[in-house]
């Protein structure tokens, strides 16, 4: 684990990193910070022709489907880091006829898992080590120049993280809307995450179906009081609602942007206002409708003794994830902000491509006490 957080960190400071896999080592340099001398001297690196790596939803834009989860696109001498980056992640770009993807390597897809795991753009830049420079890039990971990491490192480490959550500190901080609410904070083995649970009011008085709310961080909508979603007033409005129901549980989950990072929202925020929808400028990141999963979530409800809960949400996709990590869902109740004319078409978006229980707000319509419970199928 520890050296797949230091190939981690490697590439969030721009430098490249070798991943090491049964077909091949393969020398990895993060779309991010790429420049023209960081593509030469992967060509010399390496003894091979760089190629870019880059998720089917990227592939899609490119006009190209693409079934394997990452594809590489070779790259030309004379392509410059600037137009390697515009292809990866600008909109508008279509592949010529000569520019084919290829199903990437163990390695190349370790990669691209790396650059989620970091909160990069899922894309980067990768090349083949060629036999007459082995011993080369041997030397330089012996001398700690080149940080290697094997690819099966790779997917443990992106399987398990979720199960090693450390409860490090708590706090009482009574509340606007709760003033019976304890802050307890859980870390990542890793480090770079935390994640808080908002106990509300005392667990021995909660319903027998707990009242919990997932609720992902928006920096942008919960501090600031963005428009652009609803995101702040969701947060406020559980917060009331599970205290009035005798109390519960939020959530405060470190899934900025459903699971990109705040970098790569901001990006997709331009995208946004050049036209595309939210799931649409996450495509075009090369990131899918929704990057988040809830092994976190229910990690945290199992060190809170918590197994039967009443969900506060939206989204059919977290009530999935509870029925199958044996949290037993009794019912949901939505939880709305207000309709704006900067947030309706992020709502719009979120209730016709991912599925979204929002008729009630975007209907204009009044909140039922209890919507009727739906089990749908996780993606």
């Amino acid at each position: 684990m520890r050296q797949v957080e230091r190939a981690i960190f490697d590439l969030r400071r721009g430098l490249p990193v070798l991943v090491r896999a049964a077909q091949g080592d393969v020398m990895v340099h993060p779309l991010e910070g790429c420049d023209d001398d960081a593509l030469a001297a992967l060509h010399v690196f390496s003894g091979n022709r760089p190629a870019l790596a880059l998720t089917r939803h990227r592939l899609s834009r490119l006009g190209i489907e693409f079934e394997p989860r990452v594809g590489l696109i070779p790259i030309d001498p004379a392509d410059s880091a600037e137009e390697i980056i515009a292809r990866a992640s600008a909109v508008g770009h279509r592949l010529t006829p000569d520019r084919r993807a290829a199903a990437a390597s163990e390695g190349s897809v370790a990669a691209l898992d790396l650059m989620r795991i970091g909160l990069l753009i899922p894309a980067a830049v990768v090349a083949d080590i060629s036999d007459a420079q082995r011993d080369h890039v041997e030397t330089l990971v012996a001398e700690g120049t080149v940080l290697a990491v094997a690819a099966e490192q790779v997917s443990e480490y992106a399987d398990a993280r979720s199960h090693f959550l450390k409860r490090t500190s708590d706090a009482e901080i009574p509340l606007s809307h709760a003033e019976r609410a304890k802050f307890v904070m859980f870390r990542e083995a890793d480090g770079m995450r935390e994640h808080i649970a908002i106990v509300i009011g005392e667990p021995a008085e909660w319903s027998d179906a707990v009242p919990v709310r997932l609720h992902s961080a928006c920096l942008t909508g919960d501090l600031f009081g963005s428009l652009r979603c609803d995101c702040g007033e969701q947060l406020r409005e559980s917060v009331r609602t599970i205290d009035e129901r005798g109390g519960g549980v939020l959530l405060y989950l470190a899934q900025e942007g459903r699971g990109i990072g705040l970098a790569n929202k901001l990006r997709a925020y331009t995208l946004q206002d050049g036209g595309l929808d939210t799931v649409d400028a996450d495509h075009v990141l090369g990131f899918g409708n929704d990057e988040r999963t809830y092994g976190v979530a229910l990690e945290m409800l199992e060190q809170l003794e918590i197994t039967r809960i009443e969900l506060l949400t939206n989204n059919p996709e977290k009530i999935a994830a509870m029925d199958q990590g044996g949290v037993e869902v009794v019912n949901r109740r939505g939880v709305y902000g207000k309709l704006t004319k900067q947030n309706r078409r992020y709502l719009d978006a979120k209730a016709k491509r991912a599925g979204h229980w929002l008729e009630e707000v975007l209907n204009d319509g009044d909140e039922g006490p209890v919507t009727p419970l739906r089990r749908p199928a996780a993606h």
